[in-house]
């Protein structure tokens, strides 16, 4: 059955790099980084940006009122939370939020030697199923 399912690779940046991406890709001091991603077609999406895109785009819509868009205006205000998405980063692949397992593994076995150095601390893999991906609290729900 899961071969049915997209993932997706994510990345948390050390503070400094995570500016970098956000403001200025193509710098040379994360090209390291940046190279892996070419040769994969991929591209870096911080989730705090993606989460303000969301919002205000939902805001426009004036889709206000569904869970998800509560959860994520909530999240947008919280200072904490805020800090943690700044550093933490989607990788598209060819455009695409979501791939199949190929590209993902390929990629996250090309960004392995990054982690736990200075241009990346964290990196995960995730998946559609939807036993996998949390939901907005029941808070946002009601």
């Amino acid at each position: 059955m899961s071969g049915e399912w997209q993932f997706q690779v994510r990345v948390n940046l050390p503070d400094t790099v995570a500016a970098t991406a956000r403001r200025a890709p193509d710098d040379a001091t994360i090209a390291p980084l940046t190279e892996i991603l070419k040769r994969h077609d991929a591209v870096l999406k911080c989730q705090y940006d993606a989460f303000a895109e969301y919002v205000a785009e939902a805001e426009k819509q004036g889709s206000t009122e569904q869970p998800l868009y509560r959860w994520t205006k909530a999240t947008l205000e919280d200072p904490a939370k805020t800090e943690k998405f700044r550093k933490s980063f989607t990788l598209y692949v060819a455009g695409q939020e979501v791939y199949g397992q190929a590209e993902a593994d390929a990629l996250e076995a090309d960004l392995r030697p990054l982690v736990g150095g200075a241009l990346v601390d964290s990196m995960a893999k995730h998946d559609t199923n939807p036993a996998n991906n949390p939901q907005p609290p029941k808070r946002f729900r009601d």
